[in-house]
């Protein structure tokens, strides 16, 4: 017979604190907590800008202006799944404490790495924007 850990009064927490790794973990919860509200944010303003432009009159390729919002959102997402943020990446600083903390890193080999995980980021979010774009060019009401 088994019992839960909740059951026996111990609760463990399924992650641990994390660790900065160079092109894989920069940021820590707050910093995670934060791109998470700005994917977000992000996908509202892409619902939002879509139902306005289906609602109104203007041509469907107006529509991929919903590219910039959904690639915000993706970015948000993308970044506090994988615990990396892509700025910090290119800035060549890491987070894992209270939101405004920063450390530079100093080592080339890992500033390398973080700036590739970086700009595999910011490119796989500028093409989940585009392909939301060119899906809300092809809908219709």
């Amino acid at each position: 017979m088994t019992t839960s850990a909740f059951a026996s009064g111990t609760i463990r927490s399924p992650q641990t604190a994390p660790a900065y790794e160079p092109g894989v973990c920069n940021i820590g919860p707050a910093e995670i907590a934060r791109r998470r509200r700005a994917g977000h944010v992000g996908l509202i303003a892409t619902v939002a800008l879509l139902a306005a432009l289906m609602l109104s009159n203007v041509h469907p390729i107006a529509r991929l202006a919903v590219i910039v919002p959904a690639t915000i959102s993706a970015s948000g997402y993308l970044q506090a799944t994988l615990k990396f943020c892509a700025g910090f990446g290119h800035l060549g600083v890491f987070n894992l404490g209270p939101l405004g903390e920063r450390t530079a890193i100093t080592d080339a080999d890992a500033l390398a790495r973080d700036r590739r995980r970086a700009r595999q980021i910011s490119l796989t979010s500028f093409a989940i924007g585009i392909a939301v774009g060119v899906v809300a060019v092809l809908l219709t009401i």
